[in-house]
């Protein structure tokens, strides 16, 4: 771990933007306050004129381990992470074998130990038949219980309404949704094979993953945990007509709370032409109406959470044909660049921003001492320089599948350094090889 001061920032935390030094000791924030003296040893940065801000907390990402390190892996993807202002990642369970019982999620647990440049935690998978594993997942080690309430590979889809029943009702955790309705999207796709054959138009994604198929599964789970008093969390909403199904205000009044990933803030349908599969994934990418409704919905407070649904697959796989080619974009690296390029545009504030990225997922999932900038809490920071540009194509692409939707790209911001658990983990365009992240600790 690094002693560290960080100089004539501006400090983005509670709603708050300050001028500030902040000191990191032994991998926890030790000091933040004016004019704060530099000690033998301490590596200084100078902020002046940037954002210091807690860390990305990236509650959704999919790094393909175990069993598809073809496409990615713990260490690749971490280390893309934290290039991206990410300091914390939360992994999704449809690996092989999928993370649906207490072994598995050990198992998870163990092979990042020691090989993640990022914090890390792990949901717990919910299939049809495994609500004993759930009712008994240790809630210090999960952080949360994701259900595929839309079509998946393997066991991952729910679709049986007895089992959907029994996980809001016993989950001891956060239930997590991907909200899809598979009928839908099945006949919607009957229907694509009847006009087009097999070369179906990239631009059909949004007719087959039809609004229709999410708002249908997202009306659903929201009625399953509005019965059972579950603390539901709808992932990755791409509709106008979604948004006007949850409420407005703080997190903290909900317990039903919506997520909106970086990619559908970025594109729409108008991007299909260009960048093709590139951009397919699920739920699809929708219209130009839906991404300024959803970037609204952020400014007013009906968004709750921000996070990327990072899913990586080889580019070669990618140029397949329509029903071939998988869903999936790789997004970590441009997190924070992205997001704080919408603030620059003035879409939503920077202290909304950080609420949504740090604040609000460590409160939802329970995470201990992290997410806020406060002494004694650990040392997750990210340092922006709002001034700064981000050129997508001068810099190597660190996720293992070697390619962004974002090539061509510069945003309205840089990620100067990101510290991860007190640790340097990225400074000045380099990273870090010695930064080892920590597993995330939850409080229940």
């Amino acid at each position: 771990m690094t002693d560290l001061l960080i100089k004539n920032a501006t400090l983005v935390n509670d709603n708050d933007t300050f001028e500030a030094d902040l000191r990191v000791r032994a991998g926890r924030i030790d000091q933040i306050g004016a004019d704060i003296a530099a000690m033998a040893g301490e590596t200084v940065i100078d902020g002046a004129g940037c954002w210091l801000m807690p860390g990305m907390i990236d509650d959704q990402v999919h790094f393909r381990e175990p069993g598809l390190t073809d496409k990615a892996d713990m260490a690749s993807e971490s280390r893309a992470a934290v290039a991206g202002g990410i300091t914390s990642f939360m992994d999704m369970p449809n690996v092989k074998p999928p993370t649906i019982d207490h072994e598995a999620l050990v198992a998870k647990l163990d092979m990042a130990r020691g090989r993640c440049a990022a914090n890390y935690g792990f949901h717990l998978g919910a299939t049809n038949d495994n609500i004993e594993a759930i009712k008994r997942v240790d809630g210090t080690r999960a952080a949360g219980v994701k259900i595929f309430m839309g079509a998946s590979t393997g066991k991952m889809l729910v679709d049986d309404d007895a089992a959907l029943e029994a996980i809001f009702e016993h989950s001891p955790l956060p239930i997590l949704t991907h909200c899809e309705d598979t009928p839908m999207i099945e006949a919607n796709a009957d229907k694509a094979r009847a006009a087009y054959g097999e070369d179906v138009p990239i631009r059909q994604h949004p007719v087959i993953r039809s609004r229709e198929a999410c708002i249908a599964s997202s009306k659903k789970a929201m009625d399953l945990a509005t019965r059972h008093a579950a603390r539901l969390h709808i992932l990755h909403i791409t509709t106008a007509e979604e948004l006007a199904l949850f409420a407005a205000g703080p997190m903290a009044d909900k317990n039903i709370t919506a997520e909106a990933c970086i990619h559908h803030l970025f594109f729409s349908e108008d991007d299909y032409d260009r960048l093709g599969a590139l951009i397919k994934c699920n739920p699809a990418i929708k219209t130009e109406a839906d991404r300024q409704a959803i970037l609204k919905a952020v400014a007013d407070d009906v968004i709750d959470v921000l996070a990327t649904d990072h899913a990586p697959h080889a580019r070669a796989d990618k140029d397949n044909p329509y029903f071939s080619a998988p869903a999936g974009l790789p997004l970590v690296q441009h997190a924070v660049p992205s997001l704080v390029d919408q603030v620059s545009v003035g879409y939503f504030t920077i202290e909304q921003l950080v609420t949504k990225m740090a604040h609000n997922v460590a409160d939802r999932f329970d995470i201990v001492d992290r997410g806020y900038l406060r002494e004694g809490y650990w040392a997750d920071l990210v340092l922006v320089d709002p001034r700064g540009r981000t050129v997508v194509d001068d810099e190597p692409v660190l996720a293992k599948c070697g390619w962004t939707p974002f090539a061509g790209h510069s945003f309205n911001a840089r990620v100067k350094t990101t510290v991860v658990s007190g640790q340097l983990a990225y400074h000045d365009g380099k990273l870090s090889q010695g930064c080892i992240g920590e597993a995330l600790a939850y409080d229940r």
